[in-house]
Protein backbone atom coordinates (compact mmCIF):
# COMPACT_ATOMS: atom_id res chain seq x y z
CA UNK A 1 0.00 0.00 0.00
CA UNK A 2 1.07 3.09 -0.74
CA UNK A 3 0.61 6.36 1.18
CA UNK A 4 0.35 9.06 -1.66
CA UNK A 5 -3.52 9.80 -2.76
CA UNK A 6 -3.98 8.03 -7.13
CA UNK A 7 -4.68 10.50 -9.54
CA UNK A 8 -5.81 9.20 -12.47
CA UNK A 9 -5.75 11.42 -16.00
CA UNK A 10 -9.04 11.16 -17.68
CA UNK A 11 -7.89 13.53 -20.46
CA UNK A 12 -4.91 14.48 -22.09
CA UNK A 13 -4.37 17.73 -20.51
CA UNK A 14 -5.13 17.32 -16.82
CA UNK A 15 -5.89 15.15 -14.18
CA UNK A 16 -9.17 15.19 -13.15
CA UNK A 17 -9.72 12.36 -10.92
CA UNK A 18 -8.28 12.02 -7.44
CA UNK A 19 -8.44 9.65 -4.88
CA UNK A 20 -7.20 8.57 -1.72
CA UNK A 21 -5.39 5.74 -1.44
CA UNK A 22 -7.25 2.51 -0.21
CA UNK A 23 -6.50 2.82 3.78
CA UNK A 24 -9.25 3.50 6.18
CA UNK A 25 -11.56 6.24 5.44
CA UNK A 26 -11.25 9.70 6.79
CA UNK A 27 -13.06 12.48 6.40
CA UNK A 28 -15.86 13.77 4.11
CA UNK A 29 -15.05 12.59 1.00
CA UNK A 30 -12.84 9.91 -0.74
CA UNK A 31 -11.08 12.01 -3.16
CA UNK A 32 -12.47 14.73 -6.31
CA UNK A 33 -13.42 14.67 -9.99
CA UNK A 34 -13.43 17.31 -12.03
CA UNK A 35 -16.03 16.60 -14.55
CA UNK A 36 -15.77 18.42 -17.94
CA UNK A 37 -19.88 19.14 -18.14
CA UNK A 38 -22.70 18.72 -15.75
CA UNK A 39 -24.07 16.12 -18.34
CA UNK A 40 -24.02 13.53 -15.81
CA UNK A 41 -25.25 10.91 -18.34
CA UNK A 42 -21.91 11.81 -20.54
CA UNK A 43 -19.48 12.14 -17.95
CA UNK A 44 -19.92 8.98 -15.57
CA UNK A 45 -18.63 6.19 -18.67
CA UNK A 46 -15.51 7.73 -17.87
CA UNK A 47 -15.52 8.16 -14.10
CA UNK A 48 -16.61 4.52 -14.15
CA UNK A 49 -13.59 3.15 -16.50
CA UNK A 50 -11.20 5.54 -14.07
CA UNK A 51 -12.65 3.73 -10.95
CA UNK A 52 -13.91 0.42 -12.20
CA UNK A 53 -10.38 -1.67 -11.08
CA UNK A 54 -10.93 0.24 -7.36
CA UNK A 55 -14.42 -0.57 -6.92
CA UNK A 56 -15.37 -3.23 -9.44
CA UNK A 57 -17.87 -2.95 -12.07
CA UNK A 58 -19.99 -0.19 -10.78
CA UNK A 59 -23.57 -0.15 -9.92
CA UNK A 60 -24.98 2.98 -9.30
CA UNK A 61 -24.47 7.23 -8.87
CA UNK A 62 -26.16 9.22 -6.54
CA UNK A 63 -25.96 12.73 -7.24
CA UNK A 64 -27.82 15.96 -6.39
CA UNK A 65 -30.58 16.36 -8.92
CA UNK A 66 -29.91 20.21 -8.70
CA UNK A 67 -26.16 20.07 -9.49
CA UNK A 68 -27.06 18.40 -12.87
CA UNK A 69 -28.57 18.30 -16.00
CA UNK A 70 -31.23 16.00 -15.94
CA UNK A 71 -30.18 12.31 -16.07
CA UNK A 72 -31.97 8.91 -17.03
CA UNK A 73 -32.33 6.68 -15.01
CA UNK A 74 -30.00 4.38 -15.94
CA UNK A 75 -27.05 4.16 -18.70
CA UNK A 76 -25.34 1.15 -20.13
CA UNK A 77 -21.75 1.27 -20.01
CA UNK A 78 -20.62 -1.46 -22.20
CA UNK A 79 -23.13 -4.44 -21.41
CA UNK A 80 -23.55 -3.03 -17.89
CA UNK A 81 -26.45 -0.96 -16.41
CA UNK A 82 -25.26 1.65 -13.61
CA UNK A 83 -28.24 3.41 -11.89
CA UNK A 84 -28.62 6.87 -11.41
CA UNK A 85 -30.10 7.89 -8.47
CA UNK A 86 -30.65 11.68 -7.87
CA UNK A 87 -31.58 13.07 -4.56
CA UNK A 88 -33.06 17.10 -3.54
CA UNK A 89 -30.78 15.70 0.07
CA UNK A 90 -27.50 14.91 -1.56
CA UNK A 91 -24.53 17.50 -1.00
CA UNK A 92 -24.64 19.86 -4.05
CA UNK A 93 -20.83 18.87 -4.63
CA UNK A 94 -20.43 15.37 -4.13
CA UNK A 95 -21.14 12.70 -6.30
CA UNK A 96 -21.28 8.88 -4.56
CA UNK A 97 -19.91 6.06 -6.64
CA UNK A 98 -20.72 2.42 -5.35
CA UNK A 99 -19.20 -0.39 -7.20
CA UNK A 100 -19.30 -4.51 -6.11
CA UNK A 101 -16.20 -4.23 -3.74
CA UNK A 102 -17.34 -0.42 -2.03
CA UNK A 103 -18.55 3.21 -2.34
CA UNK A 104 -16.45 6.38 -2.85
CA UNK A 105 -17.95 9.46 -2.22
CA UNK A 106 -16.20 12.42 -4.42
CA UNK A 107 -15.85 16.16 -4.04
CA UNK A 108 -16.94 17.55 -7.43
CA UNK A 109 -15.02 20.64 -8.30
CA UNK A 110 -17.17 22.28 -10.76
CA UNK A 111 -16.64 21.77 -14.26
CA UNK A 112 -15.99 25.71 -14.94
CA UNK A 113 -13.43 25.93 -12.06
CA UNK A 114 -9.93 27.62 -12.98
CA UNK A 115 -7.06 24.58 -13.81
CA UNK A 116 -4.91 25.94 -11.39
CA UNK A 117 -8.03 25.94 -8.16
CA UNK A 118 -9.62 22.50 -9.72
CA UNK A 119 -6.30 20.88 -9.43
CA UNK A 120 -5.57 22.44 -5.57
CA UNK A 121 -9.24 21.25 -4.61
CA UNK A 122 -8.46 17.36 -6.35
CA UNK A 123 -5.35 17.53 -4.13
CA UNK A 124 -6.73 18.61 -0.75
CA UNK A 125 -9.28 15.79 -1.31
CA UNK A 126 -7.12 13.38 -1.47
CA UNK A 127 -4.63 13.88 0.48
CA UNK A 128 -3.96 11.02 3.46
CA UNK A 129 -6.03 11.84 6.36
CA UNK A 130 -7.60 15.10 5.01
CA UNK A 131 -10.99 15.17 7.24
CA UNK A 132 -11.56 18.79 5.61
CA UNK A 133 -15.85 19.10 4.75
CA UNK A 134 -16.71 20.24 0.95
CA UNK A 135 -17.01 23.42 1.68
CA UNK A 136 -13.74 23.65 3.12
CA UNK A 137 -12.35 21.69 0.24
CA UNK A 138 -13.98 23.88 -2.60
CA UNK A 139 -12.74 27.12 -0.93
CA UNK A 140 -8.91 25.90 -0.02
CA UNK A 141 -9.13 25.32 -4.11
CA UNK A 142 -10.56 28.72 -4.77
CA UNK A 143 -8.25 30.60 -2.64
CA UNK A 144 -4.69 29.26 -3.42
CA UNK A 145 -5.27 29.86 -6.98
Amino acid sequence: MTSASSTFSTSTDAARLSVKPDAPTTGFVDGAWWPTSRDLAAEVPALAAELSDRLGPIQSVSYSIGAWEPAPRKITIGTSAVRMAGYRTQDHDTVDVIGDRRRLTLLVVPPETDPRAAHDALAAASGVGNTDNVATLLRAGAAQS
